[in-house]
């Protein structure tokens, strides 16, 4: 049975979903205003991950990630650069698809954005109003009524009461309570704005998100994802504006990733200590920003810097060296040995789905299939032919699949192949003569650039 972590119960719960075999998911995707750092990786990979091994066990899993294509952020940084708020949007969006592309995360099944659900936002701000979750207090703005919502706080564990220390009304705003917050914003001159029965104006961020899981996934959904920075105030005031508007229960599991840390720090735009992912993956490889979330719960704060991504790099290529082919003049596997790699192979997939059945415990997973990797090598040296290696080799391919690993070697590398071929060649000849400081040079050289020299019995190999 499968179990995961919600952050509502604060407990590990067995997984069941509103029916039988499907999964509603919406997780909460970015404010399109700048490239996407690795903090979004992060996030973005963990729910790949969940949502993958979803669909391994059977479930049909309906993906939504929306985009907040209108806010106070994209109006100011349009207004710095002198561009249209929406076609600044607009091309983030297309920036941050091409980040998921390279990161191997699956394109959602719907990716909605906030303008394009203004209908759905208007008609459910409307029903709090007239359910009295919400007021309109005349100057445009429409404002949650949090001392209505008798449970409000039950995600984040926060009292309303606490909630009060260093709350305050800023100027310009009519609430009935410091804590209240907008649904609807009066438009200001310059800022986009739609029509609305309180004039002109544009929503307030969190009504965006309730909208959008209510148009795509309905009134209840399976699971609601995100980093837990969102957890309060963002999905805490979800549940409080999508509960009082349907009267039921809004998601069934609340599912947060830590947060990735530079130098102990959270990483944020306004701290400025942020790499956008397209200057990542200029140095290392998509699969290994995923090795390094991998190698982690997805719960915990993860530690982001070149000791832990160079960890996480050899951790990628010892998995890499598992779908290497048979020696050179194999001749077969005992009866024994043979038996023993299969037993392997699939003592993994049972150790894989445990773990990961253990609230996606990747860290165990991954564990699982060095485990099988250490079998396939010892293998290998005992003299297994491709034929062979082939089935456990399927099932290592089969189980990084469902981690989004895809271990192929890095493309930049390609045009440099026939010059290493040449460099070893070059070597080979060294080696006959032994001129062995020469070929070590050789060697040595080409480990720098990041091509590993093996020597056998039957000749050198490298690989990346």
């Amino acid at each position: 049975m499968l179990r995961i972590y919600n952050t509502l119960t604060r407990k590990v719960e067995e997984f069941q979903t509103l029916e039988p075999g499907k999964v509603k998911m919406y997780v909460c995707g970015v404010t399109v205003y700048n490239d996407a750092h690795v903090g979004h990786a992060m996030s973005a990979i963990v729910f790949d991950v969940i949502r993958r091994y979803l669909m391994y066990r059977g479930y049909e899993v309906r993906f939504v990630r929306n985009y907040t294509d209108v806010d106070d952020k994209i109006i100011r940084r349009a207004h710095e650069l002198g561009e249209d708020p929406h076609r600044l949007a607009e091309r983030y969006i297309q920036s941050f698809e091409e980040d998921m592309a390279a990161l191997n995360v699956l394109p959602p099944t719907a990716a909605p954005r906030a303008t394009q659900t203004m209908d759905k936002i208007i008609e459910m701000v409307q029903g709090l109003i007239e359910r009295g979750y919400a007021y309109a207090p005349g100057n445009g703005d429409v404002y949650f009524r949090v001392s209505k919502d008798e449970d409000y706080g039950k995600l984040s564990g926060r009292r309303l009461e606490e909630m009060m220390a260093g709350a305050r009304i800023e100027v310009g705003e009519m609430k009935e309570h410091p804590m209240d917050f907008a649904l609807w914003k009066a438009a200001k001159p310059g800022e986009p704005a739609w029509d609305s029965p309180w004039g002109k104006g544009r929503p307030g961020w969190h009504i965006e998100c309730s909208a959008m899981n209510l148009a795509e996934l309905g009134e209840q959904i399976d699971i609601h994802g995100g980093g837990n920075d969102l957890i309060f105030p963002h999905h805490e005031n979800e549940i409080a504006q999508s509960e009082s508007f349907t009267g039921k229960p809004f998601a069934r599991y609340w599912v947060h990733n830590g947060m990735l840390q530079l130098s102990g720090e959270k990483m944020s735009k306004s701290l400025g200590n942020i790499i956008p992912i397209k200057e990542f993956l200029r140095q290392r490889e998509a699969d290994v920003m995923r090795m390094l979330i991998l190698n982690s719960s997805y719960r915990a704060p993860l530690a982001f810097n070149d000791e832990v991504l160079d960890a996480a790099e050899k951790s990628l290529e010892r998995l890499r060296s598992g779908l290497k082919p048979a020696l050179p003049g194999a001749n077969g596997l005992s009866t024994e040995n043979a038996q023993a790699l299969s037993a392997q192979a699939e003592a993994t997939r049972q150790a894989f789905c445990e773990a990961m059945d253990d609230d996606f415990n990747t860290p165990l997973a991954l564990a699982a299939l060095h485990d099988l990797v250490r079998a396939i090598n010892t293998a290998r040296d005992q003299g297994a032919t491709d034929a062979q290696l082939a089935p456990a080799q399927a099932v290592l391919r089969e189980l990084t699949g469902v981690l989004g690993l895809r271990l192929e070697k890095v493309s930049r590398h390609s045009d440099a192949a026939p010059f290493v071929d040449l460099l070893l060649q070059v070597r080979n000849e060294l080696r006959k003569q032994k001129n062995w400081a020469l070929s070590d040079l050789i060697r040595d050289r080409l480990k720098e650039l990041g091509v590993t020299v093996e020597d056998t019995r039957e000749g050198s190999t490298w690989h990346w």
